[in-house]
């Protein structure tokens, strides 16, 4: 690049910068002119509208003056924000216009024409002369795709062909070109290098200039209804993914909403830690949320469930204890295929026999009982699907309601009832009979119910005819008001003993087989049938029953479905089960589905496989609907700690580390847990002092956690904050964390708390030991007193440093 090409592009830049700051000062009058009429519409609204309901007339006139009004104000409201919109993304460009840019020459073309890059447009006032584009363009798409050479790029028109004269990377800071060279087929390892060099702050950061191609492939792909993305720790899956959120608000920006997105994360932390990626773009976030929020919502008050966190607590922790390997066995049956399998069966045997429901009870007796549901329910064409008979014995519920309401009115407890109604009622009724009468004078019918309730209470019944229309509407009232709750409970079906069918699948193993078309029952089955009863007796659920029982729940009563939802984002997608993926295909039926995952950091006990050619992922949609991506490359961590962490786990030999250099992991042996602590509260001292600040305390479980942060704050380490399942962000800083609470986050440097022998032993904890350990962007360490766990032992001595 000669010195010539560095003064044009710096030229070029002031020009760009200089024409940003006079748009965005040609904006702000507009602006603030906007923002004064809304503010003056709202302060002025009901001056503007005259409220008049005496007449039919009147009522329509005053109904659509306020609607004229509204849509005044609404027309304002949405200016405004689209020209603070416009104005947020332009102050953005201002901090750094672009980073990239291609010479493409179409086909045909003499000319090649320069394509700069940035986060988004920046046109010139004519409309025509694109200063700046978007990332998310199509045209953009091929900086990210293609080296200097042949090149295309798909539009709403057609493909177009052409070739790349030229392609260059830019490091910009306001109007002063930092860095600048020339790039070949990926984006230059140069920016990139400084990029993930970066210290983390508590928040994953938008990298849209270092987007690499594989990840490009993601984001823009539409093609899938299920898009599988298998990677490893650190390959930049979930930047992927928000990327992909930001590009299809960019792309469908007229018919697709941030609201029409969710994102399933794995725990409430995450939310915060990923909140600012879109906002940077100039997107509004997408709905966040986790599974067991949809679980709490949908079991409701009255079944309470464990969390996947207490799950993962009791199979860390109990392995003493009594009935833990039926629990253990219980965990992985009840997420399987195979009771996926089994549930079906199951509901479609209930179409048969079986079905239970429950009483519907009113003043201590049963007016509707289980036996004769049952017997309607069964009465009904056999071939019909069972939901749908469900609604059928609801609209039969409903009828019968309603004839033992009106036989109810005639009871003695009504009369009874209407002598202690107070005078407000009196007031509704009388009111309501004069309604009908065509009667509206508000001082005659005070004065008349005043009347009515004098003679009441001195026993005059008056005029024979009022009073018995009076006494038949007071009757009416009395009884519907307490039959409203049975009918809203027969509305919500809660006449099915759900709970009770879910049970029955646990009660006698001959029927278990019968029920399920299963000539075989799982591994210590009868344990597991007496824990998952005795749960359920006390209205309770463990974690790995709650998604089969609403799984059940649908199948009986039909889905729950939201339509609105487009795009569905499961992150960490290895620790949902199956049944969790078609309760969530189930619930939004118009959605593509987005899963990231790496099943390598598979630490809990349903983990579904994502990438191999038979992922039951696969069967969701079906092997034309799927598309699977897989991510190599690991980008978080320095090459020193990919090769240490890769060599932890079997079968990783795949992965590809980024080269950035930096230390090996360091190991502590210390010569008693004492000494350890104090070890490292002084390394924590150095790791802060050097600049760190974002570090982790890792530890395997909760309770470990709480160990940690009492003895390291007694050493000293003052700053430390403790992390539970309760915490509801990562802030910046020094942190205490269990494990599984700290995937898909990356800290600057990572602290095992005690990697021993004594701690990690079983081959069922490698996976979390390993999860712990890829954390880390720039330092590891790592530290026991006795023998170290088996996964170090056994892994080249030349891929990390001890210190004794």
């Amino acid at each position: 690049m000669t010195e010539n090409d560095m003064r044009q592009e710096q030229e070029r830049l002031e020009q760009v910068a200089a024409k940003l700051s006079a748009r965005i000062a040609e904006m702000e009058p507009e602006m603030a002119g906007l923002y004064d009429q809304v503010t003056d519409i709202r302060k002025r609204f009901w001056e503007e509208v005259t409220v008049n309901t005496s007449t039919d007339e009147d009522f329509e006139e005053t109904f659509f003056t306020i609607r004229q009004q509204v849509a005044l104000l609404s027309e304002r409201e949405r200016t405004h924000q689209k020209r603070v919109q416009q104005w947020s993304s332009l102050n953005r460009l201002l901090l750094s216009p672009y980073f990239g840019r291609i010479d493409f020459r179409e086909e045909g073309q003499s000319e090649s024409e320069p394509i700069y890059i940035g986060v988004s447009s920046f046109v010139e006032t004519d409309g025509l002369n694109f200063l700046i584009y978007d990332w998310r363009s199509p045209i953009a798409s091929m900086y990210y795709d293609y080296s200097p050479g042949a090149a295309a790029y798909e539009t709403p028109g057609g493909r177009i062909a052409g070739t790349i004269e030229l392609k260059r990377q830019y490091q910009i800071q306001g109007t002063e070109i930092v860095n600048l060279f020339d790039a070949s087929l990926t984006i230059g390892d140069e920016i990139l290098q400084q990029v993930l060099g970066q210290g983390t702050d508590g928040q994953m950061k938008s990298i849209v200039s270092t987007i690499q191609m594989e990840q490009n492939a993601i984001i823009r792909n539409e093609k899938s209804r299920m898009l599988i993305v298998q990677g490893a720790a650190g390959s930049g899956k979930t930047s992927a993914a928000l990327q992909r959120v930001a590009y299809l608000l960019y792309k469908h920006r007229e018919r697709l909403k941030a609201d029409q997105i969710v994102l399933i994360s794995p725990n409430p932390m995450f939310n915060s830690y990923v909140a600012t990626v879109l906002p940077e773009l100039g997107e509004e976030n997408m709905q966040q949320t986790t599974f067991q929020d949809y679980l709490d919502y949908w079991l409701g008050t009255a079944l309470q469930s464990d969390d996947l966190f207490d799950q993962i607590e009791y199979v860390l922790t109990a392995e003493a204890s009594e009935g833990y390997e039926a629990r253990r066995a219980a965990i992985a049956y009840k997420a399987s295929e195979a009771f996926l399998r089994a549930i079906q069966n199951y509901a479609s045997w209930l179409g048969q026999a079986g079905m239970r429901f429950t009483n519907i009870r009113f003043r201590g007796r049963d007016i509707i009982t289980a036996a004769q549901m049952r017997d309607q329910f069964y009465s009904f064409e056999p071939s019909i699907r069972i939901a749908n008979r469900v609604a059928s014995l609801k609209a039969w519920l409903l009828k019968e309601l309603a004839v033992l309401e009106r036989k109810e009115r005639e009871a003695e407890w009504v009369q009874e009832e209407i002598q202690y109604i107070d005078d407000e009622r009196y007031a509704d009724v009388y009111g309501m009979l004069h309604q009908e009468q065509g009667v509206f004078d508000f001082a005659e019918q005070y004065a008349r119910v005043r009347e009515i309730i004098d003679k009441k209470r001195r026993g005059d019944e008056g005029d024979f005819d009022f009073a018995r229309k009076e006494e038949e509407l007071l009757r009416r009232m009395v009884v519907d008001e307490h039959f409203a709750p049975l009918k809203q409970s027969v509305k919500q079906l809660k006449f099915i003993d759900v709970m009770g069918l879910y049970e029955q699948l646990f009660s006698v193993e001959e029927v278990y087989r019968q029920m399920t078309n299963k000539t075989e029952v799982p591994e210590h089955w009868a344990e597991v049938c007496r824990q998952t009863k005795e749960k359920l007796s006390r209205s309770e659920m463990f974690y790995e029953d709650a998604s089969p029982y609403l799984y059940l729940k649908e199948l009986i009563e039909g889905v729950r479905t939201n339509a609105d939802i487009q795009h569905i984002f499961v992150d960490e997608g290895q620790d949902y089960s199956l049944f969790q993926y078609e309760l969530l295909k189930r619930l939004f039926p118009r959605a593509r589905m987005t899963v990231l995952g790496d099943f390598g950091q598979a630490i809990f006990p349903q983990a579904t496989d994502l990438h191999t050619a038979d992922s039951p992922l696969i069967q969701l949609y079906g092997a034309s609907e799927t598309n699977q991506v897989y991510l190599a490359r690991s980008y978080r961590s320095t090459r020193e700690i990919v090769a240490f962490t890769k060599s932890l786990l079997p079968g990783s030999e795949d992965i590809v580390p980024f080269e950035r250099k930096g230390g090996k992991p360091l190991l502590t042996m210390a010569s008693s847990g004492e000494q350890r602590i104090v070890r490292m509260a002084e390394d924590l001292a150095v790791l802060q002092a050097e600049g760190f600040a974002s570090i982790a305390v890792i530890t395997k479980t909760a309770a470990e956690s709480a160990e940690a942060y009492a003895r390291l704050t007694a050493q000293g380490c003052l700053a430390l904050q403790l992390m539970t399942k309760q915490s509801p962000s990562f802030e910046q800083g020094t942190m205490v964390v269990p494990a599984y609470l700290a995937k898909g986050v990356e800290f600057d440097a990572v602290l095992i708390y005690d990697a021993s022998a004594q701690v990690y032993h079983r081959e069922s904890e490698r996976k979390l030991f390993y999860t712990a350990c890829t954390r880390a962007m720039h330092r590891l360490q790592l530290y026991a007193n006795g023998e170290w766990t088996p996964y170090i032992s056994g892994t080249n001595r030349s891929l990390y440093e001890v210190r004794m």
